[in-house]
């Protein structure tokens, strides 16, 4: 089941699954991010931070790189998957402002093969820090008003 999770995961990346996110996350999803202390809890909370990070780390995986919004080249990747049970481990890598980025989203799913654990780790501090800086820019853009 997560082999087919994960399949609709980089379809959802390239923009071609029919339904998207809502299609893809449970409605009792929890999401777990790198720059938030509690766990967010539910579809449209979890939607709305992955919008802001596919906006954050433009690209694919199968991405050889796009330039940001200054021209520089920004590119996402995924480097390694292990996956068992109901649970895949996905590592990946980018460059955002000439800093290196790397982490791993680690995706569970239910037996209806939707996603209901979403959790994003990344290294080193110097990108943890730069991702909340642009998450939460994004976050605030994609929310003008609170």
């Amino acid at each position: 089941m997560i082999d087919d999770v994960v399949a609709k995961w980089h379809l959802h990346l390239r923009g071609e699954l029919p339904g998207g996110l809502d299609e893809l996350l449970d409605d009792d999803v929890v999401f777990y991010s790198p720059i938030v202390f509690t766990p967010q809890r539910g579809k449209a909370i979890t939607a709305r931070y992955l919008e802001a990070a596919a906006q954050t780390f433009p690209g694919d995986s199968t991405s050889d790189g796009t330039k940001d919004e200054a021209g520089r080249l920004r590119s996402f990747r995924y480097t390694k998957a292990v996956a068992s049970g109901d649970v895949a481990v996905l590592e990946f890598e980018t460059t955002i402002e000439g800093k290196y980025v790397n982490g791993v989203d680690i995706i569970r799913c239910n037996e209806a093969g939707h996603i209901v654990e979403f959790r994003v780790m990344i290294r080193p501090l110097q990108a943890v820090n730069l991702v909340h800086q642009q998450m939460q820019a994004m976050l605030e853009r994609m929310n003008p008003g609170g």
